[in-house]
């Protein structure tokens, strides 16, 4: 279907082709979903259950910069309702479809609202779907190779009394990867976010300068919801999130730019 097609397209015409899209993006999922539901005990075993152990990436880092050297994550696991586990498995085959399956979701997304937008505005946003896609994957990554290990081991090692064992619920210890991990990727969205503003208008490269310090304080405070209560984790955090602000700033300059640009024609 052309542009100029689906610009014409009555109201419920609209609704019908957004239904389409958001049944072929839940298709999407829940073949990635039961593709990971399949895979259970390998992706339990070499994908979460590994984030306690010494020779996860980030723990072998620190022990070689910095002589920071620990040991397994002293916790056991277990499951304490009849159906926990199976629940569990069902969020985590669900969430990970939702992640893995995410660029073709946006490109749906996007595909609805393409035709809304003006020739300028195309060329503004052209490869969208590509840099969505990439920052959200380097959000992934970074969650689950720096934070989610590093809050793992803050929590799982923590006690309040040597008599106290730490027998986590799985159903706990998964979650906190994966809410953990999901947010850091939605959190590294930042620049889109302020692109998508910024053309809109609402904000601009000196908005975002002169609230350049409530911002950095705002990082802070989402950092240290996404993290354990460690100053050092959350500074981890903070640091790319704020280096993407000003990634930031630079956009909303390059979209004023071009505005400016295009007035003089």
């Amino acid at each position: 279907m052309s542009d100029s097609n689906e610009n014409n397209l009555p109201f419920l015409g609209h609704l019908e082709e957004l239904r389409w899209r958001l049944v072929k993006s839940v298709i999407a999922v829940l073949i990635v979903a039961v593709a990971i539901f399949y895979f259970t005990d390998w992706i339990t075993n070499n994908i979460f259950l590994a984030l306690r152990e010494p020779e996860f990436p980030i723990f072998r880092f620190f022990c070689w910069a910095f002589e920071i050297c620990n040991g397994a994550i002293d916790i056991k696991f277990q499951s304490t309702e009849m159906s926990g586990q199976f629940t569990t498995n069902l969020m985590m085959a669900f969430i990970g479809g939702l992640v893995l399956a995410f660029p073709f979701v946006f490109y749906q997304l996007w595909g609805f609202i393409k035709p809304g937008l003006k020739q300028k505005e195309l060329k503004t946003v052209q490869g969208i779907v590509g840099f969505v896609s990439v920052l959200f994957f380097i959000g992934i990554m970074f969650g689950y190779y720096v934070v989610a290990p590093l809050s793992i081991q803050f929590l799982g090692n923590w006690k309040m009394a040597d008599d106290i064992v730490n027998d986590i619920n799985i159903n706990s210890y998964l979650r906190t990867i994966i809410s953990t991990v999901f947010f850091t990727g939605l959190l590294f969205l930042l620049p889109v976010v302020i692109m998508i503003f910024s053309r809109l208008g609402v904000i601009s490269s000196d908005f975002l300068k002169k609230y350049r310090k409530h911002s950095f304080v705002a990082v802070l405070i989402i950092s240290a919801v996404i993290t354990p209560p460690d100053l050092f984790t959350q500074i981890v955090v903070s640091i790319p999130i704020i280096l993407l602000y000003e990634f930031g700033i630079i956009i909303a300059k390059r979209i004023e730019k071009k505005r400016f640009n295009e007035s003089l024609v």
